[in-house]
């Protein structure tokens, strides 16, 4: 198997589900790397020279190592209630969302929301919203009115990988 195929098996198990190699997450969304690699290595073969690699050649640096390199941990995307110690911060005045053609009309009537996962994904620039819209089939483009979300009480959080957060996005604070 690649290492970008292990990358995503273990962005599925750090994000979503630990427990299918028999892990389990601290309430920061910490795993143990030890026991990460031995319960990987059970499936495909894993050691610590690869998760570094995996870790420093992700392109969306969605991993991040503690200090020492004991613990692992996915930046965000989780669909199990962990807490990631994020940091509010105020928003710049626009970010953007990209999104496939086929989901407009839900948003357009419920805004953005999380759905499975904890936040709502933003991005700080439109070509990185085209590339995530693209990976869902015809690219959309809204424009986030961040910085009047912000001024409404709505708040922004950024991970560690630059991706900005936030629990909604009504439909007034957004255009195409």
């Amino acid at each position: 198997m690649s290492l970008q195929n292990t990358g995503r098996f273990i962005s599925l198990i750090l994000r979503h589900k630990p427990e299918i190699i028999g892990i389990t997450l601290d309430e920061h969304g910490w795993a143990d790397v030890e026991a990460l690699i031995r319960g990987i290595s059970k499936r495909q073969p894993l050691d610590m020279a690869m998760l570094e690699r995996i870790v420093a050649e992700d392109d969306k640096q969605r991993y991040s190592f503690n200090a020492d390199k004991t613990k692992i941990r996915a930046n965000q995307g989780h669909s199990i209630p962990v807490d990631v110690e994020l940091t509010a911060i105020t928003p710049p005045p626009i970010l953007y969302h990209g999104t496939a053609e086929k989901y407009v009309a839900s948003i357009e009537k419920q805004g953005l929301i999380p759905k499975s996962r904890l936040y709502v994904h933003l991005s700080d620039n439109p070509e990185t919203a085209v590339n995530v819209g693209a990976r869902h089939g015809n690219p959309i483009v809204y424009r986030v009115a961040a910085e009047d979300m912000a001024r409404g009480g709505y708040v922004f959080y950024r991970s560690a990988n630059g991706v900005w957060l936030t629990k909604e996005v009504p439909v007034q604070y957004l255009s195409k």
